[in-house]
């Protein structure tokens, strides 16, 4: 008989930086997160809604139109009860939704991991 395995959380990660994208995704990996990587929140909506992952991660400044809190505010639209963590080197320009963290950058891999499995 197979074995069964234990079924893994999807987080999704965006971020326009490849190497913090890259370091992000590893340290979610490692906490037994299946990860889906997006440099730009128009490919994260549609991942959002085909995927239906258990945390979200962005970037506030992205390429493209849509920036990491209009992101946030359309993935707690799709689904309330979905853990979004914000990041930036800079604080918000605007209020963040209900639910949603900010983390200042850099950020640390313990203060990240505490917020993804809150």
């Amino acid at each position: 008989m197979g074995q069964s395995t234990p079924l893994r959380r999807t987080a999704i990660v965006v971020e326009d930086d490849a190497i913090q994208r890259d370091m992000i995704a590893l340290l979610l990996e490692e906490s037994n997160f299946e990860v889906i990587q997006c440099e730009d929140a128009e490919t994260a909506s549609l991942a959002l809604k085909a995927r239906h992952p258990s945390l979200l991660i962005t970037d506030i400044n992205l390429t493209l139109k849509m920036n990491g809190i209009e992101l946030a505010r359309l993935a707690r639209m799709i689904d309330p009860t979905l853990r979004v963590v914000v990041i930036s080197g800079q604080p918000p320009a605007s209020p963040l939704p209900d639910g949603v963290t900010f983390l200042s950058k850099p950020v640390y891999p313990v203060t990240l991991l505490r917020e993804a499995t809150h």
